[in-house]
Parts: C-alpha cells; sequence; structure tokens
C-alpha cells in the first residue's frame, strides 16, 4: 500500500517508515511533505491509498487545506495523528473523509490494527495469519528445546504446516544443534541490526532449515556479539512471520526480559515444560505466578511433562493442584533416542521413528493441529505406515 505522509517531525516519519517496512504487503512511503501548504502545492502524480496526517500542531486553515486535499485524492483513505482531542478538528476531518484517529506518541499495536482495517476496507489480503507458541522451560534442562525443535519439525513433515523456530536463549542458544548440523550464516541479533530490511523473503534468508517448510532463526552463538535487542525488534519479526508462516515456535529458555517478555506478550499459547520433580514444581509455581502478574489467561498457559513415567511417588494430579493449570501433554521418558538425536543432531522423528517419544511427538502435533485441520487423522500413517527406505 503506497501512503503519503504529511509531517515536519522527522522521527515520526523514521518511525512510520519502519513499522511500515515490517508489514506484509509492506506499506511504502512514496513521498512525504512537511505541511498541508506543501501537500496542496506538491501534489503526487501517483495518487496514494493512504495520507497519514500529523495534525498535533494544526491552525485553523489546515483545516480547510485537509478538506481540499481530500478532494484531489477521492480514493484515499486518510490517518490523522494529534496529540489531543479537538472537537472542532475532528468534526471537519470526519467531514472531509477521515475514518482514523489516533492518537501521539504513536501506539504500534493501535497503528497497525488501523492500517489492517483500512486494507480490509481496499481489498487488500494478508498471506497467512500464523500461531505463535512459546515453550519455555521452568528448570535447566527441563527439555524444552528438544521438544519445540521436534515438534516444529514434526509441524513441518507430518501436517505439513510452514514453520518457524525462534531460538531466544541469548547469546548461548543452541536450538538448531539439535535437530541440524549446519552452521547459521545470521542470527537474531544479525537480523535486529538490520531490522530496517525485515520482510519475509529477508527473514527466510537468515534461517537454517532443516526441511523445506522448518527453520530455525537462530541465537548468537559469539559472547562478544553485542547487539542491542529492543521489544519492537521482536514486534516486527513476529509481524512479518505471522503472514508468511502457519506456526511460529519460540524457544523461550528461562531468562524473563524484555525480548522474551514482547515474545510472550505476542504468543497465543505458552507451554511450560517441566519434569515431575519437587525442584520442577517449585520453578514452575514462580513461573505461573509470574504469568498470573502479567495478566496472561490461564487457558493459554497448559503444562508440558517431559521424561514421564507412569508409577511414580508424584502423580500428574499433585502438579495440577500445585500449580493449577492443565497439563497438556505428557512425553516419555525414552533417555535412548532422544539421546541418539541429540549426539547426532538429527530429528527424532527422523532417526528413530518408531520410538516411544515420537509417537508422543506425533500425538501432540495432532493435538495442537486437529481443531484447525480436522482432517489430519492420517499423522500415524503418515509416520509409521512408510518403509525403511524413507527415513
Amino acid at each position: 500500500m503506497k501512503a503519503l505522509l504529511i509531517t515536519r517531525d522527522s522521527a515520526l516519519h523514521a518511525e512510520i517508515a519502519s513499522q511500515g517496512a515490517a508489514r506484509v504487503p509492506p506499506l511504502t512511503l512514496v513521498a512525504t511533505r512537511t505541511g498541508m501548504r506543501d501537500a496542496l502545492d506538491r501534489l503526487v502524480p501517483d495518487a496514494p491509498a493512504l495520507v497519514i496526517v500529523d495534525a498535533h500542531d494544526f491552525e485553523p486553515s489546515d483545516a480547510d487545506m485537509l478538506e481540499r486535499l481530500a478532494k484531489h485524492y477521492p480514493e484515499a483513505n486518510f490517518m490523522l495523528l494529534t496529540r489531543e482531542h479537538q472537537q472542532d478538528l475532528l468534526i471537519r476531518a470526519m467531514r472531509a473523509g477521515v475514518r482514523e484517529v489516533l492518537q501521539l506518541p504513536l501506539n504500534h499495536r493501535a497503528f497497525h490494527e488501523a492500517i489492517d482495517r483500512i486494507a480490509a476496507s481496499a481489498g487488500v489480503t494478508s498471506m497467512r495469519e500464523g500461531k505463535v507458541l512459546a515453550f519455555i522451560s521452568c528448570k535447566g534442562g527441563s527439555g524444552a528445546t528438544f521438544i519445540s525443535t521436534n515438534f516444529g519439525y514434526g509441524l513441518a513433515t507430518l501436517a505439513e504446516k510452514k514453520v518457524l523456530l525462534i531460538d531466544l536463549h541469548g547469546q548461548f542458544g543452541d536450538a538448531t544443534l539439535y535437530v541440524s548440523d549446519q552452521r547459521p550464516a545470521m542470527t537474531l541479533s544479525d537480523v535486529c541490526s538490520q531490522i530496517a530490511r525485515i520482510d519475509g523473503p529477508f527473514l527466510e534468508s537468515c534461517l537454517v532449515h532443516v526441511t523445506g517448510g522448518f527453520g530455525i532463526l537462530a541465537a548468537a552463538d559469539d559472547p562478544g556479539h553485542k547487539v542491542e535487542l529492543k521489544a519492537e525488534h521482536m514486534d516486527a519479526i513476529l509481524r512479518v512471520a505471522r503472514k508468511h508462516y502457519d506456526y511460529i515456535l519460540l524457544d523461550v529458555g528461562r531468562q524473563i526480559d524484555a525480548i522474551s517478555l514482547r515474545a510472550l506478550d505476542s504468543a497465543d499459547a505458552i507451554y511450560p515444560v517441566l519434569q515431575l520433580g519437587l525442584p520442577d514444581i517449585r520453578d514452575g509455581r514462580r513461573l505461573l505466578d509470574i504469568f498470573r502478574s502479567l495478566g496472561y489467561p490461564l487457558d493459554n498457559t497448559r503444562l508440558i511433562v517431559n521424561r514421564y513415567e507412569k508409577g511414580g511417588k508424584l502423580r500428574l494430579q499433585d502438579l495440577r493442584s500445585a500449580l493449577g493449570a492443565d497439563i497438556l501433554h505428557t512425553m516419555p521418558n525414552d533417555y535412548l533416542a532422544v539421546t541418539d538425536s541429540v549426539n547426532q543432531g538429527v530429528p527424532v522423528l527422523r532417526l528413530s521413528r518408531n520410538a516411544p517419544v515420537s509417537r508422543s511427538l506425533a500425538e501432540l502435533v495432532e493435538s495442537i493441529t486437529a481443531h484447525r485441520l480436522p482432517e489430519n487423522k492420517g499423522l500415524f500413517d503418515r509416520l509409521f505406515g512408510r518403509g525403511d527406505g524413507d527415513q
């Protein structure tokens, strides 16, 4: 979508240009004018689909010129940005055809929601609306990275989804090593340092491709590689990713910082991973308390119990009672298959497809995708019905 921006504020110009570039399709600023008089004197030959007007210092005469400008661009949508509501200005803006009025400083979510409404009215459709699923360890060594990476592989190969996994483990993430022997050419830090370039093809080019439908955006592996990661960087990455992938998996690790919080804020579902032991339960309770204090809906937070063995002294019911959260899934204690998979860097579904942990991963894929794809009743046939030569 092409837009004309009317503002004297260079910082606002840069902010809108950056937010627009992160959209799919992008919002492109084809021209900028310093004021209403400048916009009337220098009309854009190729009429924009959107006119964004910074009205925080509007004079009475500017409202007259706004009405005149609307007549020059009769097919354009108009968006007004203002620091305080001026009743007379708003009435005249509505008469001129303005349908979106936003408060300054710019709220990014409100801005994108307004652009979405304008795009929908103009018949501009997005490509996808991917779901963001976050996997977070309650305690170190709980197995969240193994589950998230192998679940991503299962989504891509069994459910035929396009999947992106983002490793948020800071400078010591190793998600790629669980399912690939490729060395990342680009990392999350590299993408954030070039955030103005973010779009679908650029993001895809930065991934380690495990399969044609499953890619991983690696964490930085060099402790000396210091790039300031900002919460708005995560907003931009996820906004693009949702349009290009069916599922975006977040391997959050254990740290709770500005980046991981922004990622968790955007998640459609959060899966804390823990084992059935007292230290895990204690740390799990602390983590869920944090989520409750942040206002995360309890219905969107469901537990995954890893290395589960029936007959132990602690029962699943004890875990539910202690944490007050539902259990989505249990992963069996399949030590040999998991160890072989991790040591070889090969997805367990490919290496040991008949192993109990592989069957459990297939069940997890089926349980999460079944409500979206009721026809996915053949996952087990697809996984276990092949000959050995298909590995």
